[in-house]
């Protein structure tokens, strides 16, 4: 697997993950609920430990003494050796437990959505055909680009901040309205309609994970809405020409230039 790849792997089903040379390897694990952690996790380490050695020596069909140094303590990530020749392990490996799914890489797919301003790569339901339960949208946002205000009908959004800083605000009736800034590693939330745009602060690109409990990802654009709702009704609403109005976007860009 390279930067940019999907895995899935359906619920219940056991898979293990090892990073390879030089630098190892950095991803995100996302869940279709909010209680999944290490602690909710079959690990096998932990499973031998709490079994009492006869019982695996039984079970496996070999002497006791076997297990006498297994690990005491659960392995969730761990120093290990790094693996060998692939194909060798594809050899080892056989029947239906071998089982993993992904897309295209981000490379072979090209993005969803480019503007001067940023790209949105997304991945749901219809170009990651297994993945039913979660969609996703991976933006990036030049300096002094908007992710345009928009919201999401279908579904709350999770954020995963990856590179730059920017800042966001989020509107809900009353008026409410909060802003925050957000650097690399934060986690961002907003609920399903509410209102909200992303500025990018910084001198680099801004790149973070929309990612929603939903089979499809879907905004509405602030933008597109009001270029497509009647100008005179518009313009009474806003105190602005129907002319100005006309240059409104209305191709939904999803990320506007500076």
């Amino acid at each position: 697997m390279k930067e940019g790849d999907l895995w899935f792997f359906p619920a219940g089903l056991p898979h293990s993950l090892q990073g390879l040379g030089p630098d190892g390897c950095e991803f995100l694990i996302c869940f279709d609920e909010g209680k999944a952690s290490e602690f909710t996790t079959l690990l096998v380490s932990e499973w031998f430990t709490h079994t009492p050695p006869d019982i695996l020596a039984q079970n496996f069909g070999v002497p006791v003494e076997t297990f006498k140094d297994i690990p005491l303590r659960d392995l969730y990530i761990f120093q290990g050796s790094l693996p060998g020749d692939l194909a060798a392990d594809r050899d080892a490996v056989s029947g239906k437990a071998r089982r993993r799914t992904r897309s295209p890489s981000r490379s072979d797919r090209g993005p969803a959505r480019e503007t001067k301003g940023g790209t949105v790569h997304i991945a749901d339901s219809r170009n990651f055909t297994v993945s039913t339960t979660i969609a996703a949208a991976l933006v990036t946002v030049r300096p002094g680009g908007l992710r345009e205000m928009h919201w999401h009908p279908n579904a709350d959004e999770w954020q995963y901040w990856i590179k730059g800083k920017g800042q966001m605000t989020i509107f809900n009736t009353g008026p409410n309205a909060v802003t925050m800034d957000f650097n690399a590693g934060d986690i961002g939330y907003v609920k399903k309609n509410l209102g909200h745009y992303i500025k990018n602060t910084g001198d680099t690109d801004l790149q973070f994970l929309e990612v929603f409990r939903a089979p499809q990802f879907m905004d509405v654009s602030l933008s597109d809405w009001i270029a497509r709702t009647p100008p005179a009704m518009v313009a009474q609403h806003l105190n602005v020409s129907e002319a100005t109005i006309a240059k409104f976007p209305k191709n939904k860009p999803e990320v506007m230039p500076v």
